[in-house]
């Protein structure tokens, strides 16, 4: 496990020398953070939030202190926060999402993690990526929000990638609408370590090749568009990219031009990419998760090989 994570440029951060000193001087007492965790639990109540829609979802045991320790605008409605996590047994597989609680907050927040593990790992950080709405805890976020800021995270769901060195090679092929790039940008991200790790050492889990689409309003909104490009830069040969915009007014970039599609992913788009070895990872608004996984479906494409989370 040799491989430095990917990174979002020009992201503040916590110098990797302090980090240590950081971890171990953040620390929630126990009977802090269980007031937190119950009182956030019990408050949080309320019609088709977090807790409500992931009451049945399996989560780890561990509730961990965490400190803001860098954030950044990744577009006009999106904010990325860096948080390293106190907990020394803190872990979580690339795709899946934190239960996120906030001193003063009654509501708990459901943000996903779009770091890739490898980067826990080595630094102690996660990253989330938080769009602004009405909901309290994307609220703080964006407007309360600072460097210093602590707050508790316990990982949970069920949509994740997490292959063992011996598992049959897949490929994977990745479907994301707005927002819903975060939990398919961690394993996305998670691939590349793997690849690292393959040319590295010849050694671990044999990753096949990965497509992602991804899909939103225009450009702007198109999250880490950079990272996902410096990606299909390092593996041509293994990563590639459709990046479509529904309502781009503005002129496309050089850059980003052989990349962009202007129209909704299609379904041909899709299914170009069906065989028996490819895992489908769809992440995106209730329609679109509905509308993907019911034709892959009809193509025959095992129910196995088919992972959907929607967000709302």
């Amino acid at each position: 496990m040799a491989c430095a994570a990917v990174r979002i440029p020009g992201l503040l951060r916590c110098s990797v020398g302090a980090i240590r000193t950081e971890a171990a001087s953040l620390r929630l007492t126990l009977s802090t953070l269980r007031h937190l965790t119950l009182t956030s639990i019990m408050k949080s109540k309320r019609k088709t939030d977090h807790m409500e829609r992931t009451a049945s979802v399996v989560r780890r045991e561990i509730v961990s202190a965490a400190k803001v320790c860098g954030a950044a605008s990744e577009s006009p409605s999106v904010k990325s926060l860096r948080l390293l996590v106190a907990d020394q047994d803190f872990s979580f597989k690339a795709g899946q999402w934190v239960d996120f609680f906030i001193p003063g907050v009654s509501v708990v927040g459901g943000f996903s993690i779009c770091s890739s593990p490898r980067l826990l790992e080595q630094e102690r950080m996660i990253e989330l990526a938080v769009k602004y709405t009405n909901h309290p805890p994307a609220l703080w976020v964006h407007n309360t929000c600072t460097l210093d800021s602590e707050v508790a995270v316990r990982v949970g769901g069920e949509f994740f990638f997490d292959p063992q060195p011996a598992d049959a090679s897949r490929n994977l092929v990745l479907i994301a609408g707005g927002v819903g790039i975060n939990p398919l940008l961690s394993i996305l991200r998670h691939a590349a370590d793997l690849l690292r790790e393959q040319a590295n050492k010849r050694s671990g889990y044999e990753i096949g090749t990965i497509q992602l689409f991804y899909s939103a309003k225009n450009t702007s909104e198109l999250l880490f568009k950079k990272n996902i490009l410096d990606l299909v830069n390092e593996f041509p040969e293994k990563i590639a990219c459709s990046l479509h915009v529904t309502k781009q007014t503005t002129q496309i970039s050089a850059e980003l031009k052989p990349y962009i599609t202007e129209g909704r992913i299609t379904e041909k788009e899709i299914r170009d990419h069906i065989s028996k070895e490819t895992l489908f990872y769809i992440c995106g608004p209730p329609p679109m998760t509905d509308f993907f996984s019911k034709q892959l479906e009809n193509h025959h494409v095992s129910k196995e090989h088919i992972c959907f989370e929607k967000w709302w």
